[in-house]
């Protein structure tokens, strides 16, 4: 039976009022899934109303009060686990030990959300004057407007809305068109049920030719006073111009081409089985997901040589079947531009090691590519599929220049048994995170996370959150009188 959800706004199921809906896509399937309401500007309007009419009751609630929503909220999420593994599989294809990592950090985040609430916030000042008390306080902006994305619904989903509401704010998001229950509903659904009160935060979501309008339209609102949106760096381009031009600062988690070095102290077998969790968890459908794996020659025969056994003997296909290990694409569309990414390699002189071919409808084999030319599109765009590529290196200054020879700057891990070494080489590589002897994809909900270069900038996680979505406000108090020249 198809779900049908319609907006949530001011604590209420409500249709858009062009009473329009679109369809959510099975992408093993390809069957329809779910039916959701369709939002327009008006639509947006009315969310925002709803957010900005709560926000003032919401900013002065008590600390402890707003921290036992947060806390009952991660504790509902983790009790959802099997209905959330059942969700990610239809709607984006998740597999079922994704969706449960998917829910261990949302639940996590939400925690760390909580503990936000009564930590410690603002500064006393040194002031000039004498007598003076000079404070530096952390206050909520407002209503805020959050765009979650499709891959790692239930994580980024509540980490778009977990330090702003934290701060003190409300929320408008706009979940992905390709996991709009996964990335907005759920997160709402848990919230209401933790008793968060009504307003505060809001679900838009739109039909896929409406989303330009529908995000114009929230971002332009003079109400909506910060963004944050994680998603590719083309499309958060165009939302930090948006921001930009009507003067609100917005966090902005973009793509990678993250990079994974292989140095000569590493441990072979560690090193493959720490890649192939880089490279093909989710099918390399993480914004952390390692493209290039760079690996020192004296390694280079061995490391191929068992990596490619082990990605080829990666199960791939249905997401519902718990050996499953690799995916499908989030659509046949998806699955086909990475194909064609891997045949544009190879027609330019790429090596095929293992996988390569068409997809399977939107499932697509692991693949690993070496021997990839400069002038192969797939050596300088985001993969964002179960495919990387090996290049080789012979010094620490190749592994540092190969790794930053990419417009983005997201994350990198360094693998290598000597912790000295890693440091010294991590220190020169242009990234806004770096794991050593670990791989790319790691995250924790307190920790700094965002990038540099086109992958980003701002940050979410821990107190940089509640900074990214609170200002700094000057007070002061005059313990006695002031004189004045006239």
């Amino acid at each position: 039976m198809t779900i049908t959800r319609e907006l949530f706004i001011g604590g209420k199921d409500v249709p858009a009022a062009s009473g329009r809906t679109t369809e959510d896509i099975n992408p093993f399937t390809g069957e329809v899934y779910a039916t959701v309401a369709a939002a327009g500007p008006q639509d947006v309007r009315r969310a925002v109303d709803a957010a900005d009419a709560a926000f003032p009751a919401w900013a002065a609630l008590a600390p402890f009060a707003r921290r036992a929503i947060f806390l009952k909220a991660a504790d509902l999420l983790d009790a959802r686990a099997e209905q959330v593994a059942e969700l990610m599989a239809h709607e984006a294809g998740g597999t079922t030990p994704w969706a449960y990592f998917n829910v261990g950090l949302a639940a996590n985040i939400l925690r760390e959300a909580g503990a936000a609430v009564t930590a410690p916030r603002g500064e006393v000042l040194s002031a000039q004057e004498q007598g003076a008390l000079g404070l530096a306080l952390r206050e909520p902006l407002g209503v805020v407007g959050a765009f979650a994305p499709w891959n790692a619904p239930v994580i980024l989903g509540v980490r778009a809305v977990a330090a702003p509401l934290a701060a003190g704010n409300t929320v408008v998001v706009k979940p992905s068109e390709d996991a709009p229950i996964a990335c907005g509903h759920l997160i709402a659904d848990v919230l209401r049920e933790a008793g968060l009160p009504d307003g505060v935060l809001n679900v838009v979501t739109n039909a896929r030719e409406d989303a330009a309008e529908v995000a114009e339209a929230l971002i332009a609102d003079e109400r909506v006073r910060a963004v944050n949106f994680t998603g590719s760096t083309a499309v958060g381009r165009r939302i930090g111009e948006l921001s930009a031009r009507h003067i609100k600062p917005a966090v902005l988690e973009l793509g990678g081409k993250n990079a994974v070095l292989v140095l000569d102290d590493a441990d072979v077998d560690y090193a493959v089985d720490a890649v192939a969790f880089s490279v093909f968890m989710n099918a390399g459908q993480i914004c952390m997901s390692g493209d290039r794996i760079l690996v020192h020659t004296s390694l280079a025969e061995e490391f191929t040589r068992k990596f490619a056994a082990k990605a080829a003997a990666l199960q791939a296909g249905d997401p519902g079947d718990p050996r499953t290990v690799v995916g499908p694409l989030v659509s046949t569309g998806a699955a086909a531009r990475v194909a064609g990414l891997v045949e544009d390699a190879v027609a330019k002189g790429a090596g095929v090691v293992v996988g390569g071919g068409a997809p399977d409808g939107a499932v697509h084999p692991a693949t690993v590519l070496t021997d990839v030319p400069k002038d192969a599109a797939i050596y300088h765009t985001e993969i964002f599929g179960p495919v990387c590529v090996i290049e080789t290196f012979t010094d620490d200054n190749t592994a540092v220049a190969l790794a930053n020879d990419s417009d983005n700057g997201l994350t990198c891990g360094i693998i290598t048994e000597n912790a000295t070494h890693g440091l010294t080489v991590a220190s020169r590589i242009r990234t806004g995170i770096v794991h050593i002897n670990d791989q790319s994809v790691v995250d924790e909900p307190q920790a700094p996370f965002g990038g540099v270069k086109a992958s980003g900038y701002g940050r979410f996680g821990g107190r940089w959150g509640i900074e990214a979505f609170s200002n700094t406000r000057w007070v002061t108090v005059a313990t006695q009188q002031a004189h004045y020249p006239f």
